[in-house]
């Protein structure tokens, strides 16, 4: 089941995001690597810098998408002010299975 996480940076905190990025990468490319991971990318203010996340995750329940979301080298920083995860289903533009 894939789960959409919506994730908002603390404010002030673009040091923290900057300096956890190799992890945060990663971390991620080991999620794809696994089949686990569908994209994922940042937000970003008016002028450009990244202030959150959007990442879409196979994972078998809400319960492994939140160990999958609280394993990620930003959310062990401390740099999300919030993580909001939601069941989603890709329908349009889905890249053929193989």
């Amino acid at each position: 089941m894939l789960f959409a996480l919506i994730c908002k940076d603390k404010p002030g905190s673009l040091q923290v995001r900057v300096d956890t990025r190799p992890a945060h990468v990663a971390f991620l490319e080991a999620l794809d690597g696994e089949k686990k991971l569908a994209f994922a990318g940042p937000f970003l203010d008016a002028d450009g810098k990244p202030n959150g996340t959007l990442a879409v995750i196979e994972a078998p329940d809400m319960a492994g998408a939140q160990a999958l979301s609280a394993a990620d080298p930003y959310a062990k920083a401390g740099l999300f002010e919030s993580v909001e995860i939601r069941p989603w289903n890709w329908v349009f533009n889905k890249p053929a299975a193989g």
